[in-house]
């Protein structure tokens, strides 16, 4: 069962519980929502069935002042073709006529490169010269496995560091 059905099983329950209780607050109360809900989707009910109580779809929003992805395209190659330049000499190569006369600040380049993956000098160099770029940051690393495989629940185990008495 999806999200959404889920979703659209709660919002029927709401009008369910209204209906047995015969209070629509005390429903609401009890469901966790606020009784303007609870009228704006019987509003809705009422005009269009039930059907209209399914979450819709909804597009990805387009941001007004979002850099453009031909842009972004020219900031990521032209970076790859320079790994050693820092986001201020790239803003101002870039805003050469030679190189399009993209008017670019170092900032958002610098954001650019970091949606790529290609923040550092390391990182670009690592990915046009084929070697290895240093690990990213902890916070972009995933957690440790921490299972344990043991017979049983509740099983002692006994840590590697600590078997040799160290």
């Amino acid at each position: 069962m999806t999200q959404d059905d889920l979703l659209y099983r709660f919002r029927l329950r709401v009008f369910a519980m209204a209906a047995e209780l015969g209070n629509v607050r005390a429903a609401c109360r009890a469901m966790g929502i606020h009784p303007s809900t609870y009228y704006r989707w019987k509003r809705q009910l009422d005009r269009h069935g039930p059907e209209i109580l399914r979450p819709r779809e909804r597009r990805v929003p387009r941001m007004a002042n979002a850099t453009s992805p031909l842009i972004e395209q020219r900031v990521v190659a032209f970076a790859l073709g320079h790994p050693g330049f820092e986001p201020a000499r790239i803003a101002a190569e870039l805003a050469r006529p030679t190189w399009g006369g993209i008017s670019w600040s170092p900032n958002g380049v610098w954001r650019v490169l970091r949606r790529h993956g290609l923040s550092t000098r390391a990182r670009r160099y690592g990915l046009v010269a084929g070697y290895a770029a240093p690990p990213a940051p902890e916070r972009f690393q995933p957690p440790p496995e921490r299972h344990l495989d043991v017979e049983h629940p509740g099983q002692l185990v006994q840590l590697d560091c600590f078997a040799s008495g160290a």
